[in-house]
C-alpha cells in the first residue's frame, strides 16, 4: 500500500484566498473534472486530505477501454476477458463483451494528475460558508465548488447521512501477494447475505474482498474466510463504505460528482469508471463557465439534469441488487448458469457498459501535452 505522505506539522502552512475553480477530493472524479480544466485559462485548485494516489480506495478495476480512452495504460495490470461467477450450487464462466482490466492506483492518480494544469494542496476540508470552504490551513473562495470528497457529502450544507441508516454498501478487502489468472465474484451466503465476494488479480497482488448491501453486516470474518479458502493471507487491509444511491448532482450552488453523487453503481459497487465519466461531464460544464460561454447557473442546471438523467438505469440496478438476495440458493446456481448464453451476456453486459461508456472521454479536448504543475513549495 502506498505510504504516507501528507504534510504534517511545520509543513502546514497556511492556505487561503480566491480561485477561479476549487475542487475538493483528488481522487477519481476530482482529477478528471481538472483535466478537463487544463488549458482553459482559469485558476484551478484542487485539495485533498491526501496526497494524490496516496489511498487506495477500491480493488481498482475497470474496463480497458477506459484505460485506452484516457491513456491511463501505464498503470494497467492484469486484463480479464471472462468473468467467473460462483454460486454455493455451481459455477459459470461469462464471455465478456468487453475485457476489464486491475490497475495500480497511484500510478493511475500520477498519469491523470499530469493532464491537469491545477494547482494542488493537502488540506482537510472542514465544511463551507457560502462560496467559502474552511480548511485545516484556511478559508478558501471560489465560484465554482466541486466537491468529490465522497458519501459524507461534505458541502451539502444539510445533515447528510450516516451508516447503519444511510443507503450505503460496506466493504472490505485483503491485498495477498499471488497471482490468478481468472476475475472471479461469489453469490454465496456463506460470505455475506446480501452482496458477494470478490477475487481481483493484479499481476503479483490478489485483491480479496467482500461486500455487504447491509451496512450492518461485518464483513471483516467473511473476508477473512474468503481468503482462507483461497489459500491467501488476510494481510494489507483496506475498507470503504459504498454508496448505492443516486442522490442530486448539485446543491445550493454545489457541483457533486463521484460518490459525493451516489455515482457507484448499485448492484455491482463498481464507481471508478462512473466517477470518470460524472467528472468529465462536469468539468465540461465548468470549462464553459471559464470561457465565458455558460453561465454558473446554467452549468447547475445542466449538470443537474445530465446526472438525473440516468436515473432509471440506477433504479434498474438498486432493483436487481434487492432481488438478488431473494433467490433461492438452490435457484441461485442454475440461473447464473442460464444467463452465460451468450446472446444475453451480450445484451446485459452491453447495456451496463453503456451507463458510463468510455467513448464518452474521446469527445474530449485533449489534455495539454505538457506543463508546469503549479504546486505550492511548503
Amino acid at each position: 500500500m502506498p505510504r504516507r505522505a501528507t504534510k504534517r506539522g511545520a509543513e502546514r502552512t497556511p492556505l487561503s484566498g480566491d480561485v477561479d475553480v476549487l475542487i475538493c477530493g483528488a481522487s477519481f472524479a476530482g482529477l478528471a473534472v481538472a483535466r478537463e480544466l487544463a488549458g482553459a485559462g482559469a485558476e484551478v485548485l484542487m485539495i485533498d486530505r491526501y496526497e494524490i494516489g496516496e489511498r487506495q480506495t477500491s480493488a481498482c478495476g475497470i474496463p480497458t477501454d477506459w484505460l485506452k480512452a484516457l491513456d491511463l495504460m501505464g498503470s494497467f495490470r492484469q486484463e480479464f476477458p471472462e468473468l467467473v461467477v460462483h454460486t454455493p450450487h455451481g459455477t459459470a464462466r461469462y464471455d465478456l463483451p468487453f475485457t476489464f482490466s486491475t490497475f495500480d492506483y497511484p500510478a493511475l492518480c500520477s498519469l491523470l494528475d499530469d493532464q491537469n494544469d491545477a494547482r494542488f494542496e493537502t488540506a482537510k476540508v472542514n465544511g463551507r460558508t457560502g462560496n467559502t470552504v474552511h480548511t485545516d490551513r484556511g478559508d478558501i473562495t471560489a465560484p465554482l465548488i466541486v466537491d468529490g470528497l465522497g458519501w459524507r457529502r461534505m458541502l451539502a450544507g444539510d445533515e447528510g447521512f450516516q451508516p447503519p441508516d444511510a443507503p450505503l454498501s460496506r466493504g472490505l478487502e485483503v491485498h495477498p501477494f499471488g497471482s490468478s489468472g481468472d476475475l472471479e465474484i461469489w453469490i454465496d451466503r456463506r460470505y455475506v447475505p446480501a452482496g458477494y465476494g470478490w477475487s481481483f488479480p493484479a499481476d503479483d497482488e490478489i485483491r480479496i474482498g467482500v461486500g455487504s448491501f447491509d451496512p450492518r453486516f461485518h464483513v471483516k470474518g467473511t473476508t477473512v474466510l474468503l481468503a482462507e479458502d483461497l489459500g491467501s493471507e488476510a494481510v494489507r487491509y483496506q475498507g470503504n463504505w459504498i454508496p448505492h444511491q443516486l442522490r442530486p448532482a448539485t446543491a445550493d450552488g454545489i457541483f457533486f460528482a463521484g460518490d459525493s453523487a451516489g455515482h457507484c453503481l448499485p448492484l455491482t459497487a463498481e464507481g471508478i469508471r462512473t466517477a470518470l465519466y460524472f467528472g468529465i461531464a462536469l468539468g465540461r460544464e465548468l470549462r464553459a463557465v471559464v470561457e465565458q460561454r455558460s453561465t454558473r447557473s446554467r452549468a447547475l442546471a445542466r449538470y443537474h439534469a445530465f446526472s438525473a438523467g440516468h436515473e432509471w438505469k440506477y433504479r434498474a440496478m438498486l432493483g436487481a441488487q434487492r432481488l438478488v438476495p431473494r433467490i433461492p440458493p438452490r435457484l441461485l446456481g442454475p440461473a447464473v448458469r442460464a444467463m452465460g448464453a451468450k446472446r444475453f451476456i451480450d445484451w446485459s453486459f452491453g447495456h451496463y457498459f453503456d451507463v458510463a461508456n468510455p467513448a464518452f472521454a474521446l469527445a474530449s479536448p485533449a489534455p495539454l501535452p505538457s506543463r508546469t504543475k503549479l504546486r505550492a513549495v511548503a
